[in-house]
């Protein structure tokens, strides 16, 4: 016990010598801890090259009931035997350090504060927090040199002393979020990377070139079924800038794959350039040779005979990219027509937008200073539904945002499509998916806006494809984009906007409990039960899984802090601390 919250937060405290944690032994929930119960183990001492952290906060992620899902089979854990060595799940954590070894004390003291990056590598292997290496689903962690002196430097961002333990254990999901409007296309063919250049019909109308004096220089391009001239111009402009030429059989005699593994090494291509639009399954072939960060450019002026198969877990995962450009114009296809923050003044439609992370996008889209004009939030959960508009309703009328909900199982199809063209008849500017449905991404992608921008949120699994309109993204400028995760810059910046009052990443807590309430609280995440995220207090003894509007009935001097809205705030938290941890 504390004297005060002031002396908690100060990381003042002897080192226990025990602590609780959550172990997973094995594939699925009955898993997670002894008989739905967590244990106790030693502390054990700190190394010269490490720090002990007392975890203050813990977010519980749909991610991590994908590994319980998994095991061992689960990509991140490299075939690891559970039952004979289990892993502390939990990578959203806020930590206070409370013992610092020898060898660190010239950079850290005790009372500092961190949120964990926890997508780390350590000498080329991902070793992510909660996964390989023990997580925020313990009272105490070790931190040793994968995440201190890891590939990328120091896998956690400090804290300002007065930031709350949920907004900064909530920073490392909605760090996702921010990233999934982070720019990072590239604007120019990859220096020393390899082009395919693919004909179809119709390409002998095109004169394609690629200037090398205004754009990078690739090491190789391919030529399949290029015409003359252009073909001719090709070699000549490759010769003269050193680049190596080759030229294949026609498409339909080649195995993809195996040009793949002979001329980029099995990596992928990094730029492809389709010329004409007679040929849509060329378009497929071409997508499923594209390199992590591959662009695809469908270079035409005029329409596909119909829809193509791309892969979206791709766009996702790998964040690969479709563009399209006129003949005259070949390196437009490379131009940022516009960011990929939502247009302001815009409309934007969230599917499955009451979930967790949905109302993670809508909150950031309606407290940014640049936000739409309009948003639909889609989802097929009338509970889920009815507690976005009514966390955010307020948020959206203060901000002169029409804010409309839908739910698409409610209506007859053509009623929904019918009520979509009502709302945006020339199309949504961004439209941001957390369905991770082929059959729903190929439907919303119909109903995009010239220039619009499709955000591919959700994960589907890399070889997912969706039928979606190529024509739309090489005559009227549509963009397909996706991320997956979030880098220490995202981190960075997304607790830099909750310290400046930016962003209350607050905003996204539905429920709380202690260390107890884990096992339910998974449960809940798991089953999409609670209308957002749920945060672990570890310290915190004696305190079930509680939602917030329930939270009167159980702690009411807690829930007297809550915000206009009955949204968590930092005072309510440290009444939290002060209710279990400061001695009376």
């Amino acid at each position: 016990m504390f004297e005060s919250f002031e002396e908690y937060r100060s990381g003042r405290q002897e080192q226990p010598e025990e602590q609780i944690v959550w172990h997973l032994y094995g594939v699925g929930l009955e898993n997670l801890g002894k008989e739905k119960a967590s244990e106790v183990v030693e502390v054990g001492a700190v190394g010269p090259d490490q720090l002990l952290a007392r975890v203050d906060a813990a977010g519980l992620c749909f991610s991590d009931t994908k590994i319980i899902k998994l095991g061992g089979d689960h990509p991140r854990l490299y075939g690891r035997n559970l039952a004979e060595d289990p892993i502390i799940p939990g990578h959203e954590a806020a930590l206070t350090i409370i013992a610092v070894g020898e060898n660190r004390q010239d950079k850290y003291k005790v009372g500092d504060r961190f949120v964990v990056q926890a997508d780390i590598y350590f000498k080329g292997v991902n070793l992510a927090f909660g996964y390989m290496l023990p997580g925020a689903l313990e009272q105490y962690v070790v931190l040793g040199e994968e995440i201190l002196d890891g590939d990328d430097g120091v896998y956690m961002v400090p804290l300002e002393s007065e930031t709350g333990y949920s907004e900064a254990a909530l920073a490392e999901p909605w760090a996702c979020v921010v990233r999934a409007y982070r720019d990072v296309r590239r604007t120019d063919l990859k220096a020393g990377g390899s082009v395919w250049v693919i004909g179809t019909p119709g390409a002998d109308e095109i004169d394609f070139r690629i200037p090398y004096g205004d754009i990078a220089v690739p090491r190789r391009v391919v030529l399949t079924d290029v015409p003359e001239p252009p073909a001719r111009g090709l070699r000549n402009l490759a010769g003269s800038a050193g680049v190596t030429v080759t030229v294949t059989a026609s498409i339909a005699e080649i195995d993809p794959a195996a040009l793949v593994e002979e001329q980029t090494g099995g990596k992928g291509f990094d730029d492809v350039f389709v010329l004409g639009s007679g040929s849509t399954e060329v378009i497929e072939v071409a997508d499923r040779t594209l390199n992590r960060g591959g662009r695809l450019n469908l270079i035409t002026d005029k329409p596909f005979a119909g829809p193509v198969d791309l892969d979206v877990g791709r766009v996702h995962y790998d964040d690969t990219y479709y563009s399209g450009a006129s003949p005259e114009h070949v390196l437009a296809a490379y131009r940022k027509r516009r960011p990929l923050t939502l247009k302001v003044g815009g409309k934007a439609w969230l599917v499955g937008g009451a979930g967790p992370m949905g109302q993670m996008h809508l909150q950031l889209a309606l407290e940014s200073s640049n936000r739409p004009a309009v948003v639909v939030v889609s989802d097929i959960d009338d509970e889920r539904l009815a507690t976005a508009l009514r966390r955010f309703g307020s948020t959206a009328q203060d901000n002169g945002v029409e804010l409309i909900g839908l739910n698409p199982t409610q209506m007859p199809p053509e009623e929904f499509e019918q009520k979509l063209r009502e709302i945006a008849p020339e199309g949504f500017d961004d439209i941001v998916t957390m369905a991770a449905i082929p059959a729903v991404i190929s439907g919303a992608a119909a109903h995009l806006a010239d220039d619009g921008m499709f955000n591919v949120f959700a994960g589907a699994a890399r070889g997912t494809t969706a039928a979606l309109d190529v024509t739309a993204v090489a005559l009227r400028g549509v963009r397909y984009t996706g991320s997956s995760g979030s880098g220490i810059e995202d981190l960075a910046t997304t607790i830099r906007m909750a310290e400046s009052g930016e962003l209350s990443t607050n905003g996204a807590v539905a429920g709380i409990g202690g260390m107890e309430a884990t096992w339910e609280g998974m449960e809940a995440v798991r089953d999409g039960t609670l209308p957002g995220k749920i945060v672990i207090y570890p310290q915190v003894h004696g305190l079930g899984l509680t939602r917030l509007e329930e939270l009167g009935e159980v702690l009411p001097e807690v829930a007297g802090k809550l915000g206009p809205a009955g949204q968590w705030t930092r005072e309510a938290e440290e009444a939290l601390i002060e209710h279990f941890l400061v001695e009376e």
